[in-house]
């Protein structure tokens, strides 16, 4: 896979943290990892964008954006009301590519979720990820929701055509609720893909060396890390049902 599609199924959900934790276990095991992140909004001109915390935190190699609007909307709407261009599929599809003849390994993140319009034109992330020919890792939260939000973004990649790698929970809970605990089984359902890891919440703030260090045991081994699902899911069971 030289260029995976980061998506999740709303906004603050993780997606930059999970982008990272891939890109520490991808750059770890000697790979040359790129960030691409097609539209930042939501910040300043001087201010950190998602693809600098990515290699920050991960030590990928190069990061790129393409467009950065200033008010925290959709790429399209801050783009129109900047009075500034848009970024289109086409455009993150011709960058990811240009990054890709570069680095061993490209991640796309997304912002928001995956229709989130880019364009006038209705142009999201899931036409640059099939544009791309590029699978689509779903990042999703821990709690109550997550599985019609889940739902609803496997079957708009299975109706498009697209290949969803798999789930990775963005933040899970020091603390979870008896929601949470009962997602870890049925997130997989939901998603018709497997769960491929969970992040625990507050992982941004760890020292950059502490992160990558702790990155592989939260992604499986399809992400290049030691995360077990299965031990996961039975180490974090809900209690029976009383009555």
């Amino acid at each position: 896979m030289g260029i995976i599609v980061i998506s999740g199924t709303g906004t603050e959900i993780g997606k930059t943290i999970v982008t990272a934790a891939v890109a520490a276990v991808a750059t770890a095991g000697g790979r040359s990892v790129a960030v691409l992140k097609p539209a930042q909004t939501g910040i300043g001109p001087d201010e950190r964008g998602d693809a600098d915390e990515v290699v920050r935190l991960s030590g990928a190699r190069a990061s790129a954006e393409l467009g950065r609007f200033p008010e925290p909307l959709a790429p399209g709407t801050a783009a129109r009301r900047a009075g500034l261009a848009p970024v289109g599929p086409r455009e993150v599809a011709e960058a990811a590519r240009k990054l890709a003849e570069e680095h061993d390994l490209v991640l796309v993140e997304g912002a928001g979720g995956l229709l989130v319009r880019f364009d006038e034109e209705g142009g999201t992330l899931a036409d640059a990820a099939a544009l791309l020919g590029a699978p689509v890792l779903v990042v999703t939260p821990a709690g109550l929701g997550t599985l019609n939000s889940t739902t609803l973004t496997a079957e708009a990649l299975r109706a498009r055509g697209i290949e969803q790698l798999g789930v990775v929970v963005g933040s899970w809970p020091a603390a979870p609720d008896l929601a949470a605990r009962c997602n870890l089984v049925d997130l997989p359902e939901a998603a018709g893909a497997p769960l491929l890891g969970a992040v625990p919440e507050g992982s941004g703030a760890l020292d950059p060396a502490e992160f990558r260090t702790a990155a592989g045991g939260w992604l499986g081994p399809e992400l290049g890390g030691a995360w077990d699902a299965k031990a996961f899911t039975e180490a974090q069971a809900a209690p029976a049902s009383v009555g």
